[in-house]
């Protein structure tokens, strides 16, 4: 008897046959626990089914998942309704699920919830209780496996951002038995090289693989840290006791060497910011330093002893050319007034002008020996305080005083070593 052969599309096709026969499994109705959910932009959504004997991959297609009364979740129990059929391009029979009906929340899920509570209670979720991630760190602490995504993601993110920062990984297991020990020894470990900020976590998995951060051991190694730990435990979507406990959580292991490395790239960009804000500020002062020392300058030179007496003797002079100029106008008056007069009265009145103009020029060279400039020329001084008073008797003064005495051509500061007052 020759044997037969076939093509797998062939026996695929066979056993989708004896499927589609099968009576029971045309509609059947498989109480158990939901693992490795995922959501997919269709719509659709794929899981696993479980019990503590066996798994069976089932898929709810669009139309049907959006008929759902609740939200599905990792670890809840369910009745689910449909037929197995088998999927011919992989050869892999499944759950086609149709309907679907809560069935409890499963035991992990409940364990979750209930210790969640209990440390709630005790206030480890409190914000008051989160450290300060610091913003410039030299090394980075790292808990997860060694060989793992997670530390290889880390350690690309790290070096992209900053590859000055030190990397120091305290490898430990991060699922199966023995995990949730492993990971608070590897936080222990860690203490002895003091990092600036500590990254717990994984890549994703299903709430299994998660479980040990959702141990009652590891929340508490995470909480007594003495340094701020980011959890990063799965996917963006899982959730664990650890991101509640820890002093912020980041979504993935990526996200988390984003939240504790600084890039140097912005450093370098906010020292220009700050030196270039710097430079303005320093300008501006020195701007408004020139403009009050202009002004200052000018108040001294309106206020020096020199100005005053320039203006004086410019007010002397206008006044000696005011008064010249009213004689000549009165001289003038008189002259078209006493035209008719005799040429004797005119030389009279000539006289009178010549003797006026003699007077007045005897009183200009006495208001000129007068003149301050003058008698400071011929050796005579004026003195006032170091703080521009004015000093018109020796009680003005005391000893030890500072003076400025100004000559013709300069001050001399001087100090009183005594005084002596005259009776005059």
């Amino acid at each position: 008897m020759m044997n037969t052969t076939y093509s797998v599309t062939e026996i695929n096709n066979y056993i989708k046959r004896m499927f589609a026969q099968d009576f029971l499994l045309n509609k059947v109705t498989v109480k158990g626990e939901i693992s490795n959910l995922k959501y997919h932009s269709s719509g659709h959504v794929y899981f696993t089914l479980k019990d503590d004997g066996g798994a069976l991959s089932a898929i709810m297609f669009a139309g049907y998942a959006r008929a759902l009364s609740f939200t599905l979740k990792e670890g809840m129990k369910v009745s689910a309704t449909g037929n197995v059929d088998i999927y011919e391009k992989t050869g892999a029979y499944q759950l086609y699920v149709k309907t679907m009906e809560e069935d409890g929340e499963g035991v992990l899920y409940k364990q979750f919830l209930e210790l969640k509570a209990k440390l709630e209670d005790m206030g480890m979720f409190e914000k008051e209780y989160k450290k300060p991630i610091p913003k410039y760190i030299k090394t980075l602490g790292v808990v997860t496996s060694p060989t793992g995504a997670a530390i290889r993601d880390i350690e690309n993110i790290t070096g992209r951002r900053n590859p000055y920062v030190q990397i120091i990984l305290s490898p430990a297991l991060v699922q199966g038995e023995g995990a949730a020990n492993s990971i608070s020894a590897a936080l222990e470990r860690l203490y002895d090289y003091n990092p600036d900020v500590i990254i717990v976590g994984r890549g994703g998995g299903s709430i299994e693989d998660l479980w040990p951060f959702n141990e009652e051991e590891v929340a508490r190694a995470i909480f007594s840290s003495p340094i701020p730990i980011i959890s990063a435990v799965g996917h963006e979507t899982d959730t664990t006791i650890a991101d509640y406990v820890a002093d912020l959580r980041a979504p993935t292991p990526s996200a988390a060497a984003e939240l504790a490395v600084y890039s140097i790239e912005d450093l370098d960009d906010e020292v220009d910011s700050f030196l270039s804000e710097m430079r303005d500020l320093f300008e501006n002062k020195l701007d408004r330093v020139r403009m009050q020392c202009d002004n200052y300058r000018l108040m001294l030179q309106k206020l020096s002893p020199d100005n005053i007496i320039l203006t004086k003797r410019h007010m002397v002079s206008d006044y000696y050319e005011e008064l010249i100029s009213l004689f000549e106008d009165k001289i003038k008056d008189a002259k078209d007034e006493l035209s008719d007069y005799s040429d004797e009265f005119v030389s009279l009145i000539k006289d009178k002008l010549k003797d006026t103009k003699n007077r007045t020029l005897l009183l200009i060279t006495r208001l000129d020996e007068l003149s301050p400039l003058k008698k400071m020329a011929e050796g005579y001084t004026y003195t006032e305080k170091a703080d521009k008073t004015h000093i018109h008797s020796i009680k003005d003064v005391t000893t030890g005083d500072e003076l400025n005495v100004h000559f013709k051509d300069g001050v001399a500061g001087v100090k009183v070593i005594s005084t002596e007052e005259v009776n005059r």
